[in-house]
């Protein structure tokens, strides 16, 4: 959502310099000349001066502290659904400029198995979400529905045949495991009737600076193992998601309450 990150820094610029020259240049005159007479301020003055508090407020806290986000594609099944709002911390990995992201402070590095939102090389205009299998110098394998991390295959732990609901159901059918990523186990699908599983097999050795990703939906997400350069810059990445705040799905019938306030996997 470039646009309104766009949006939002105008409006706070704008009326911060609106609020800020008439404070510094007529404010007083206008002071002088009224007297001792109530003269009311611009209008545009005024709703400046109301406005900018909050809109400074929002930028701030949306471009530094945690900025809500909403699961448009079942790439992330099951760990996140369709409807899913999150909440993504944007300074676990350094705190960045908002429009351009580009970092002005070092804080931290992704780690293996975390879920991040950024945006792909191929879509600079959109923010997409997945997981971090491969980090810097890793050679990432994926054959046979197995993920080999520098040539030791994770191992996978069937749970049982997946049930989805609402925009999700056509996941059903399709098989639930725990894939045992190092320090971050977490649940994938496989499903082998869908084209993807069929493509995407591949080995890749991660550059310094980029990282390896891909979604929990094995069959059906268009991660690192399609895209034509197959890695993700580290100036891409706007955080590192955590929370689920709300679930909003009309075909399963609205909210779902269970998901609120859930961490992510």
């Amino acid at each position: 959502m470039v646009w309104f990150e766009t949006i939002l820094v105008v409006l706070t610029l704008l009326t911060g310099i609106i609020w800020l020259v008439d404070k510094l240049f007529f404010a007083k005159a206008r002071r002088e000349r009224a007297g001792l007479l109530d003269e009311r301020e611009p209008i545009l003055v005024d709703y400046s001066r109301a406005f900018f508090p909050v809109l400074a407020i929002v930028l701030g806290l949306r471009s530094f502290v945690a900025e809500p986000f909403r699961i448009p594609s079942s790439s992330m099944m099951p760990s996140l659904l369709i409807g899913d709002f999150i909440l993504v911390n944007k300074y676990a990995y350094g705190l960045r400029l908002p429009i351009n992201n580009r970092k002005f402070l070092e804080i931290g590095q992704p780690k293996r198995g975390d879920v991040v939102v950024f945006r792909p090389p191929h879509h600079p205009d959109q923010d997409w979400i997945k997981r971090v299998i491969g980090l810097p110098g890793d050679t990432i394998a994926y054959r046979d529905n197995t993920v080999f991390v520098n040539d030791v295959p994770l191992q996978y732990q069937p749970i049982g045949d997946y049930v989805g609901k609402g925009q999700g159901a056509d996941m059903t059918g399709a098989g639930l495991l725990q894939e045992d990523l190092p320090g971050r186990p977490h649940p994938v699908l496989e499903r082998g009737d869908s084209p993807f599983s069929i493509q995407g097999e591949g080995e890749w050795t991660v550059p310094p600076g980029h990282y390896f990703v891909m979604g929990d939906n094995r069959d059906n997400s268009e991660d690192s193992r399609f895209w034509a350069v197959h890695f993700l810059p580290e100036e891409n990445l706007r955080g590192k998601a955590f929370l689920i705040w709300l679930n909003w799905d009309s075909e399963a019938g609205g909210v779902d309450f269970s998901r609120i306030g859930s961490s992510i996997p």
